[in-house]
């Protein structure tokens, strides 16, 4: 007997055209695939809480003991040097971009290019007093009060102005990522040596690639070890300085 001949016609469906993503939405799954690929270690919650303690603490330290003093002599060195307040208040990317005040000893005359120019190594205007705070890192000692008040830490990526962040997220792949942990006021690319002014695109693109490794390692043992290493260089650095004077 023959079997019946059944013939299967594939019935097209057709689906709906997904509705279009709005740019919040395409950028918060953007920042999700980048999470998935990227941010393979996520640090214990308990890893928040001691840090944010370790910052409390030390903030607080240096804030009565070291900025009590040190506070009033600098600003009456810049206030007798040059014209213009004692802090460079500027605007900064903090954590998952969000913006805040970032506290500096004013290190220039007062000029029109502060936000959008980096400082160079015979920047015309650098103080005399500036030139010292700057090469002492002194001049970057109120930056202890933006971690008293949570918008930095001791440890993590340097915030960048808002137009080198605008600036470099179009050339830099993955640039935005450093924004997923607080900014800090030392950190990973620092120690590496990547530090001071950005003079060709790959030396940032360094310092991406150290402050990814950060994120994807980061603990209270690394924290400690970028603290005392940016302790040593700054100390080594002072003795330098000393001894050159003293020859």
């Amino acid at each position: 007997m023959e079997q019946p001949i059944i013939i299967n016609i594939p019935t097209e469906r057709r689906q709906r055209p997904a509705a279009p993503l709005s740019d919040i939405t395409e950028i918060r799954e953007m920042f999700w695939e980048i999470n998935q690929r990227y941010m393979v270690y996520q640090p214990p919650a308990y890893y928040y809480t001691i840090k944010r303690t370790m910052d409390l603490v030390i903030s607080t330290l240096f804030i009565i003991f070291v900025l009590s003093w040190l506070f009033p002599l600098i600003a009456l060195l810049i206030k007798l040097t040059s014209k213009g307040p004692v802090l460079f208040i500027q605007k900064r990317t903090g954590t998952k971009g969000i913006e805040f005040d970032c506290f500096k000893f004013r290190t220039m005359y007062v000029n029109d290019d502060a936000d959008t120019r980096q400082a160079s190594a015979d920047d015309k205007r650098i103080t005399p007093i500036g030139k010292f705070l700057r090469i002492t890192h002194i001049d970057e000692t109120p930056q202890f009060f933006n971690v008293l008040l949570g918008d930095m830490s001791i440890v993590g990526p340097r915030p960048h102005m808002l137009y080198h962040t605008r600036y470099y997220a179009q050339r830099i792949p993955y640039y935005n990522l450093r924004h997923e942990a607080q900014p800090g006021m030392t950190g990973m690319a620092q120690i590496k040596g990547y530090i001071g002014e950005i003079s060709m695109e790959r030396e940032l693109r360094k310092r991406v690639q150290w402050d990814i490794y950060y994120l994807k390692n980061r603990s209270i043992l690394l924290d400690v070890k970028i603290l005392f290493t940016t302790l040593m260089h700054v100390g080594a650095k002072a003795l330098r300085m000393f001894f050159r004077r003293k020859d």
